[in-house]
């Protein structure tokens, strides 16, 4: 009887077996998931960058009616960034009254996936709201599983490179 997941490969030893999860996958093998850094979806908009100013009557929110499935992965890509910022982003910043950071920095590849502090900047508040979401480092590039922020006019900011 074979007690492996699906998802891994099972290998006899004697008298007993061994199991391990296969390639995208993670767990001791007798439970597998698929791994978060290979199954995110992307957020690319040029709007979204910690640089970008946003237009008077141009503000976006990270909300229900946004492209955002909350609970899921995303990665920061192309004209987005690539990954959330670690210092305080002006309000008025990727298209958000409150422009959405992350406190603490980014985990190492050693952490795991990791829970972490979310700032939205308003009026030179830099933490004026927040919330918190998961991180994981997936080697080259950083993923986020985004919940939904306190309130409208907030969006999650990205960067390239730096802080």
């Amino acid at each position: 009887m074979n007690i492996c997941d699906e998802h891994a490969s099972c290998s006899n030893t004697q008298g007993s077996y061994n199991c391990a999860c296969n390639p995208k996958y993670i767990g001791d093998g007798l439970t597998c998931k698929a791994d978060p850094c290979y199954n995110y979806r992307n957020l690319s908009d040029a709007d979204r960058k910690s640089t970008y100013k946003t237009p008077n009557g141009g503000e976006k929110c990270d909300d229900d009616s946004s492209s955002i499935i909350f609970g899921k992965w995303y990665r920061f890509v192309g004209d987005a960034g690539t990954k959330m910022p670690t210092q305080c982003v002006p309000d008025f910043r990727c298209s958000a009254v409150f422009s959405g950071w992350l406190e603490g920095g980014h985990p190492t590849l050693a952490d795991g996936e990791v829970s972490t502090k979310v700032c939205f900047t308003r009026s030179g508040d830099c933490c004026k709201k927040s919330n918190n979401i998961h991180v994981k480092d997936c080697g080259s590039y950083f993923i986020y599983k985004l919940q939904k922020p306190p309130s409208c006019d907030l969006r999650y900011c990205g960067t390239d490179g730096g802080p």
